[in-house]
């Protein structure tokens, strides 16, 4: 019975562990503004006019363009919010951004398509054996490991520009 006990103790220790692992603290500047450069693959964490981290990312399957519809494989451009977090992502952690705002929406509608949505900055499903380059369906990804420290770092109504 004592062994049980040793052996159910250490799984929860390490059950503990991992999910810990997950999640980080940040205690450095707030991140007043997320960037993303769409044809240079790349996402920048500021605060005000200081670059606080950088991270190489992948985009839409159709990289080229702004999101029209549902579907398209673009990732959005313009400005939009973070206005979500998932703990429980399928693509490990995500933060959601704000698409589709009113244009967007007047955007697709006027091509009689449907706007879309659930446009996250995400990690990578594990295993993924067929990830690309520009592999989502208008989302922007980054590593597991990147994504720890960005869903730390960013709060919930911080702008993200999306230049093409």
């Amino acid at each position: 019975m004592g062994i049980l006990r040793v052996v159910a103790a250490a799984a929860l220790v390490l059950a503990l562990t991992g999910c810990a692992s997950k999640f980080k603290s940040y205690d450095g500047p707030e991140v007043t503004r997320i960037v993303v450069h769409k044809s240079a693959r790349v996402m920048y964490l500021m605060h005000h006019d200081q670059v606080l981290t950088r991270h190489r990312i992948d985009l839409g399957f159709a990289p080229e363009g702004a999101k029209r519809a549902e579907g398209d494989g673009r990732t959005p451009e313009g400005r939009y919010y973070i206005d979500r977090r998932n703990p429980r992502s399928r693509y490990y952690l995500s933060l959601g951004i704000s698409y589709p705002n009113a244009r967007d929406i007047q955007v697709a509608r006027a091509a009689g398509a449907s706007p879309g949505g659930d446009i996250f900055i995400h990690g990578k499903a594990s295993p993924f054996p067929w990830a690309r380059e520009d592999w989502t369906w208008g989302c922007i990804a980054v590593t597991n490991r990147e994504m720890r420290d960005i869903y730390a770092m960013v709060k919930l109504g911080t702008p993200i520009d999306i230049y093409p």
